[in-house]
Parts: C-alpha cells; sequence; structure tokens
C-alpha cells in the first residue's frame, strides 16, 4: 500500500509544521506548496488525497489535475474558496475549521466597535501631533457606549460570542438571522426578522455570515442608507460582504462616522485604494484570527480532520459531503483512502 499523500497550498504567515507533524505520525507524506497559484499547487499535490487550503482557489480547473485527491480541508471556518458543489459532484469530502478562533474574531470585533466608539485613532493622532484633549474634544466628542445599540447580522458562533462581550458594554445588542432557531436565540440580544430595520436600529452595524453569492455586497448603499446618521459599520467577516464604493459615499456623506475593516476585496488593497486613505476608516491586516492560541490550532484542526477522515471515513467538520454516487463509484486514489464507512 502506498504511503497516502496530504499537502498544505499557501499557510501565509502560518507555520505548517505542528500539522505536518500530527499527519507524518499517521502515516502521511506531507508536502508544502507555499502557493496559492495552481500551476505550484497541482505540482505539489501530484497524487495527493488530501489537499489543506488557504486562501488558494480550489476549483473544477484545479480538481481535474488532482484526480486522486478525496478530501480537501480548509485552515478556516469560512470555505467560499472551494467549490463545494464540484467537490461533492467528485465524490470529495471539504471540511472546514469551526472554532479554531471564535474567541480571538470576536474580541477583535468588540475591540474595533469601541476603537470607533471612542475614537481611538484619531486621539493617538492627536497627541502624535502635539496636542492635548482640547484639541481632541474640539474636533468631536465620543460617544457613550451604553447610549448605542449593537446589530449583528447572523448569529452564528463568532457572533454569539461578540454578543456575549458587548452586553455588558453596549445600550443594547440585536440581531438578524432568518437560519438561526428562535428557540436557542440568546438571551439578551433582540431578535429583529427584517435586515432593514435591524440596519435602522442599530448605531454599529457588524455582519457575520460566509461569503456566497447571496451574501456578497449585502452591506450595499440601500442597507447603509438605512442605517442610524453618526452609525459605525465594523467588519471581521469577509470583505467582500461590503460594496466599498457604497461604503465610502456613506462616509463621505457623514451618514456614517466610521468604519472598521479587517478585511477587505482585495488583500493586500493596492497603494491607491481610497480606503487606506481615508481618516475614519480604521484597518487592520485580516489579522482578527491570530493569536498564538489560534495560530497553532489554525494548522492542526486541518490536519486532525484529514487524520479523522484516513482512520474513520469521515472528517471530524465536515461542510460538505461526497454525492453518493460518485462516492459509490472506483476510485483512484482506493488503495491510500478508508474503505470503511467512506460513503456518507
Amino acid at each position: 500500500m502506498s504511503q497516502p499523500i496530504a499537502v498544505f497550498t499557501d499557510t501565509d504567515d502560518l507555520d505548517p509544521e505542528p500539522g505536518a507533524r500530527l499527519l507524518a505520525d499517521a502515516g502521511f507524506e506531507v508536502r508544502v506548496a507555499g502557493s496559492r497559484d495552481p500551476d505550484v499547487i497541482a505540482a505539489a499535490a501530484d497524487g495527493a488525497v488530501a489537499l489543506i487550503v488557504g486562501y488558494a482557489r480550489v476549483d473544477a480547473a484545479l480538481l481535474d489535475r488532482l484526480p486522486r485527491l478525496r478530501i480537501v480541508a480548509t485552515m478556516s471556518a469560512g470555505h467560499d474558496m472551494v467549490d463545494t458543489a464540484e467537490a461533492r459532484r467528485r465524490g470529495l469530502w471539504v471540511a472546514n475549521l469551526p472554532d479554531a478562533a471564535t474567541e480571538d474574531v470576536a474580541v477583535h470585533a468588540l475591540a474595533s466597535a469601541l476603537s470607533l466608539v471612542r475614537r481611538l485613532p484619531q486621539a493617538d493622532a492627536v497627541v502624535r501631533a502635539g496636542g492635548w484633549s482640547e484639541e481632541f474634544a474640539a474636533a468631536e466628542l465620543p460617544r457613550r457606549a451604553s447610549d448605542l445599540t449593537l446589530g449583528l447580522v447572523g448569529l452564528g458562533r463568532i457572533a454569539r460570542r461578540f454578543a456575549a462581550l458587548a452586553a455588558p458594554v453596549f445600550g443594547r445588542v440585536a440581531a438578524y438571522d432568518p437560519h438561526a432557531d428562535p428557540a436557542g436565540w440568546p438571551d439578551g440580544v433582540e431578535r429583529h426578522d427584517d435586515l432593514g430595520a435591524l440596519a435602522a436600529a442599530c448605531d454599529v452595524l457588524s455582519p457575520h455570515v460566509p461569503l456566497t453569492p447571496a451574501t456578497r455586497g449585502l452591506v450595499d448603499a440601500g442597507l447603509l442608507a438605512r442605517m442610524r446618521p453618526g452609525a459605525f459599520l465594523v467588519n471581521v467577516s469577509r470583505g467582500e460582504l461590503v460594496d466599498t464604493e457604497a461604503l465610502l459615499d456613506a462616509l463621505g456623506s457623514g451618514r456614517l462616522t466610521g468604519a472598521a475593516l479587517d478585511v477587505l476585496p482585495v488583500e493586500p488593497p493596492p497603494a491607491d485604494d481610497p480606503l487606506r486613505r481615508h481618516p475614519r476608516v480604521q484597518l487592520s491586516p485580516h489579522s482578527a484570527y491570530l493569536s498564538d492560541t489560534s495560530r497553532r490550532a489554525y494548522v492542526c484542526g486541518p490536519a486532525e480532520n484529514v487524520v479523522a477522515w484516513h482512520r474513520t471515513g469521515r472528517p471530524l467538520t465536515p461542510v460538505a459531503e461526497p454525492d453518493r454516487a460518485a462516492a459509490a463509484a472506483p476510485a483512484t486514489a482506493a488503495a491510500t483512502a478508508p474503505t470503511e464507512g467512506a460513503v456518507a
């Protein structure tokens, strides 16, 4: 029986070594492509049964070049970089990492919201320019958080943790999520059944939904126009959820007082991106997920998904299961894939 191959695609600032060690101990040959380039990935993953993915796009064209592949494990809760429908059709598993950095992202969202409300970047700029409290107060006063309503779009793990952290600080916390079970709605979070109504009721709006065709551009000109004058936007989810042109217009008109963005449609942003120069935009480099603890979890979690699949036929946290007909068909990787329980 040949040794199964697992490949890390792009790891960016993560060290794949702890995850690679878990895979090697489970009997895998481990390779690191270190790239999002499909040509580089295809060459490194020749013969691979498992692909561990950061931001690299896994589409039909790449899957055509990896006929032995049987599982794709993402290094994130989001899995929009993988064509899950195509993976299912080809008899592949797709697994994500739902809880590696829930606390870190929720804390980052709260810190971003409070930084906007308390005008911390502006206060810092005043002091660095030689001013003090008089100059700071003369420009625009901060707002009291307990007078404000935090609005959450989506109520998954991160949003629920954010709500719990924010509840003692903000006056009200409200949310819109048509997919959430009303019986499991968290105490202390007001429920809105209409997204526009939520926007109109909140002073800080924060989306927490996956990127799909339905959610792309969710925060658009129409939604921003519904928000209270002087409101704030916080986005730690996916850059493409926000229509950046509409955001810039809302900031320019004064409809929005500020925005804190950890994610952008293009990362890193080009030098001439107006968001980089805007005085009311607070940016962080897609770092909400990072901590000393999460850094290890992001490489070990996907490796554990691959090891579980190899041993039992099922990953720990699947988001897409093989199509039954495709999974039942003869597979070129049968020699290296588990036989027991391999069909969902």
